[in-house]
């Protein structure tokens, strides 16, 4: 997203109102600037197979209309668009982005795109329907079906490349939406398709998705930073002008042919930087990078990244710690650059990000591009293992609940890598934050298996043991070792776990068999005959899903099974005892009447009675803020920050369990939220600081903690406040006295 569209982004679209013939006008203007982006790939016949692909889409959708009013088919084709421009996709993918929609939203059957374009053409679209059957909007069976999309990816990774392109669209469109589709939407596109992006190496998509994103689910925040970036962007040009002069003179000089640009970073990378550091806008020191691309044969490409990142750091100083070197070892979605961090003009700190035409084409447009560079050449690079590593665990029998597996996929696959060697030398990719129990299952399952410590560097060290890149390990083993419930707490690959838990079910299974036999006995003792009915019974009875629980647990003797006492035996079926009905008053103390003051939530549905709810500890919500409602097994509904932590999981993963909620104006309810302080150790500021809360604002302090050390000192404070409005007046007030830095708490208050 460039700059000059963030402030415009933040605005809603127009209605849109055309009339039938300006519309045609549309939808063909659309269609012939997509041929002009193809025209350097078509082949004879191409266009032909291009302009069939449009005339049925056109048909199939020729009722269908956006929730923003205009012709569906504008979709199609600017998905088309996307896969040509931004991520370099050839004819073939162009025409399935044309039918991407058709299986699942219209009467065109994949038998019909088959004679029509072929079996490629056809599967790919298979691929696309079966994504959005499984990733529409109104459902949430994402986690549940997440497997079979990955099965499409490694089948075909252009079926993920346009659902991609699909995803972007509709994120750029998405103002039409409904609030709460947007943020359903936007939590899905940030815990799923940023990062996948991320990993396809689409890093442009990758930013525009999660700038997109923020825009719906931290609003306030998005705007703010917008309205920054935009007022700060004549100094910020200023700066890299000058800072750029001397490099551009010295590279000139050695007769490098080359480009070099100052680009702002990310709204979501510097929300993210404010968050983490606890800093304001002003102090995130790189507020943009330089990128320097180099017009270098292959043959010469590293060599001259090298001489340029030497005149670099000649000119300025580097900070050694924040040197990224993937040249000579590239990122597993192909990435290429040297990354350095240099001492800029007026103290500031400047990342410069050097690389060639080709590694840029491979940064802009990832898979597509790195593919066409790769052609002709049967080697196994990175990529290929990346996807090999993917097969593998998906090839692997899983039962297990689908939102841990698609946890687990995140971890493994989607997360930052470290490469680490064998004794021998050969390298490993592994996701960050793997241990040597990873390394030891990356080598092979046996090996895995039997781990009981490693040496890194040839020094001892436990299984748990976290890796860094750059690290030699040799895996200890001894045949009497084998895998335990707490391995899983240990690793992070979905490849390690899902060979844990294959061996401890195993073993599981190995237990349960004595308890078959037990609870046999007991039945044929009743009377009772060993079938599936009377064991449904006795599963149902302990309220257990499934058999292989119920063995395991009488083989250890966690069920007592005494209590089949009070069953009856009618024939040979066991008939389970009328279940005790218990009344219980409750004390007086505890009992509520609730007034329509009392309602300061309206939630939005079938009901529009007071509903029941509880805040989330993890996000402490206060009236003013941006909520949703989470319907949970058990607790109800329970209403979390849009902002909270672990609202993009759960919209993402149960958005059908989300409950549209907002606040009802209420003065008379207080709610306790926590304030992190910070500041200079300077005589009476906490007696300014108690004066502000109490004195000024008369709000009340429920706790004060302050520590101090080394000129500075640390705090937290628990206040009661009626919304968000009276929280950000305190914040701003305290944030005014001199050297004191105000943030609330994310964290449940509770504990502060």
């Amino acid at each position: 997203m460039t700059e000059e569209t963030i402030i415009q982004e933040t605005t809603p679209l127009v209605k849109y109102t055309l009339s039938p013939e300006q519309e045609k006008k549309e939808i063909l203007r659309h269609y012939r600037a997509l041929l002009g982006s193809l025209r350097p790939k078509l082949k004879k016949g191409d266009r032909e197979l291009v302009r069939t692909a449009f005339e049925i889409s056109v048909e199939a959708h020729k009722t269908m209309r956006r929730k923003s009013g205009e012709p569906y088919i504008l979709h199609p084709l600017a998905v088309a668009m996307i896969c040509v421009e931004e991520i370099g996709l050839g004819v073939r993918s162009t025409i399935c982005a044309l039918l991407h929609d058709t299986v699942e939203d219209t009467d065109v059957t994949l038998e019909e795109i088959q004679d029509e374009f072929g079996v490629e053409i056809a599967k790919i679209v298979d691929g696309l329907t079966k994504i959005s059957s499984v990733m529409d909007t109104n459902t949430s069976l994402q986690a549940e079906n997440f497997k079979k999309i990955l099965l499409t990816l490694t089948d075909d990774p252009r079926v993920i490349l346009i659902k991609l392109a699909d995803r972007l669209h509709n994120m750029r469109t998405l103002d039409s939406m409904k609030k709460e589709k947007q943020l359903k939407i936007s939590s899905e596109t940030v815990w799923v398709y940023a990062p996948l992006a991320h990993r396809m190496g689409l890093y442009t998509i990758k930013t525009e998705l999660e700038d997109l994103s923020m825009k719906y689910l931290e609003t306030d925040a998005y705007k703010e930073i917008a309205k920054r970036l935009s007022e700060t962007k004549r100094e910020r040009t200023r700066y890299i002008n000058e800072f750029i002069r001397p490099l551009k003179e010295k590279l000139e000089a050695t007769g490098f042919n080359f480009e070099i640009y100052g680009r702002p970073k990310s709204i979501h990378s510097i929300w993210n930087k404010i968050k983490k550091k606890a800093v304001t806008f002003d102090e995130v020191y790189d507020l943009f990078a330089i990128r320097i691309i180099l017009d270098a044969p292959p043959e010469k490409e590293k060599e001259q990244c090298w001489k340029v990142y030497s005149m670099i750091t000649d000119e300025y100083n580097p900070s050694p710690e924040r040197l990224r070197d993937w040249l000579s070892n590239p990122k597993s979605n192909g990435y290429e650059a040297l990354h350095t961090t240099v001492m800029g003009p007026l103290g500031k700190w400047v990342e410069v990000q050097i690389r060639t035409k080709r590694m840029n084409e491979i940064a802009e447009k990832g898979l597509a591009a790195h593919y066409k560079y790769k052609e002709g050449s049967s080697d196994e690079d990175r990529f290929d293992k990346w996807f090999g590593q993917i097969r593998e665990v998906l090839a692997q029998e899983d039962t297990d609940d689908s939102i841990n597996f698609l946890n687990d996929f995140k971890t493994s696959f989607l997360a930052e890598e470290i490469y680490v060697y064998t004794p021998k030398g050969e390298v490993k990719m592994l996701p960050k934050g793997s241990t040597a129990l990873d390394f030891a299952f990356s080598v092979h399952s046996e090996i895995g298996s039997h781990c009981i410590g490693a040496k890194v560097h040839h020094k001892l060290v436990p299984i748990s043991h976290k890796l860094r890149s750059g690290d030699q390990i040799e895996i200890i083993t001894s045949n009497k070792q084998k895998p335990t419930e707490d391995w899983l707490g240990i690793v992070v690959t979905a490849k390690a776990k899902a060979k844990i838990k294959d061996s401890l079910k195993e073993d599981k299974r190995k237990t349960a068999e004595d308890g078959k036999y037990i609870l046999q006995r007991k039945l044929e003792g009743m009377g009772a005959s060993y079938s599936n009915y009377n064991i449904d019974e006795v599963m149902s009875f302990y309220k257990l899903s499934s058999q292989l629980d119920l063995f395991y647990l009488i083989a250890t003797k966690s069920l007592d099974l005494k209590e089949l006492k009070d069953f009856n035996v009618l024939g040979d079926k066991l008939e389970p005892p009328k279940p005790k009905i218990v009344v219980t008053e409750v004390p007086t103390e505890y009992q509520k009447q609730y007034s329509k003051k009392d309602s300061e939530l309206i939630i939005f549905g079938e009901s529009s009675d007071k509903i029941m709810y509880t805040l989330a500890k993890c996000c402490n919500p206060i009236p003013g803020d941006a909520v949703f409602g989470f319907v949970s097994t058990g607790k109800g509904l329970i209403i979390h920050r849009t902002n909270c932590p672990n609202a993009a999981q759960l919209m993402a993963n149960y958005g059908h369990r989300v409950v549209k909620t907002k606040w009802a104006k209420n003065k008379e309810i207080s709610f306790l939220t926590g304030l992190k302080v910070v500041g200079v150790d300077d005589v009476g500021v906490v007696n300014k600081i108690t004066n502000i809360i109490s004195g000024e604002l008369k709000i009340n302090i429920a706790a004060l903690t302050i520590e101090s050390g080394d000129g500075l000192f640390e705090g937290t404070i628990k206040v009661f406040v009626h919304d968000k409005e009276e929280l950000e007046e305190l914040v701003e007030r305290l944030r005014a006295l001199q050297g004191l830095k105000v943030d609330r708490f994310d964290t449940d208050a509770s504990k502060l």
